[in-house]
């Protein structure tokens, strides 16, 4: 891979949060980072989930634990949860995330159908959240160095579904 291909793939270049009022979707899209791969590497099997490319569950372990690491520091974040113990709600997030990317559906199974809306909805979710969400996801992101075209996949995930969870009106 050439330094410019490094440059561009680095996770380290994951769009860095604006001033409160603004959004990440407001942030311009070159800021993410785009993947090709180069002649010579071998393309992941298209079939595979990305579950099974990032290695299973213990990629997914260490990405929600440096979230949560990230949240419990977070003046924004860190309030809306009511228990003392993040520990449990890692673990939701965890067992999402590994049934979203194509592992076991163990959050289903032991919670029923995410309803991530409704499950979100007594917690406001407006601009200064979703920035907050994102550069928690960023940071974690960055921690666990993913290979690049897992980081341009998992930050799509997650630019997208924090924007989906507003549930606060953007202010006019």
């Amino acid at each position: 891979m050439s330094d410019a291909d490094r440059s561009q793939s680095d996770p380290a270049r994951l769009p860095t949060p604006t001033a409160a009022t603004d959004t990440a979707r407001s942030l311009p899209r070159a800021d993410v980072p785009t993947v090709q791969p180069a002649l010579s590497e071998t393309p992941a099997d298209p079939a595979a989930s990305l579950y099974d490319r990032v290695g299973g569950e213990a990629f997914f372990t260490e990405l929600i634990a440096a979230f949560y690491r990230h949240v419990a520091d977070d003046e924004v974040l860190r309030p809306l949860y009511p228990d003392a113990d993040l520990g449990p709600a890692e673990e939701r997030l965890r067992l999402f995330f590994i049934q979203y990317w194509g592992g076991p559906t163990t959050y289903s199974e032991q919670r029923g159908h995410p309803r991530l809306r409704m499950r979100h909805a007594p917690f406001p979710v407006g601009s200064v959240q979703i920035e907050a969400w994102l550069d928690c996801f960023r940071r974690a992101i960055r921690d666990v160095q993913p290979a690049p075209e897992v980081t341009v996949e998992l930050w799509a995930y997650v630019e997208r579904a924090a924007h989906f969870m507003r549930n606060v009106p953007e202010p006019a």
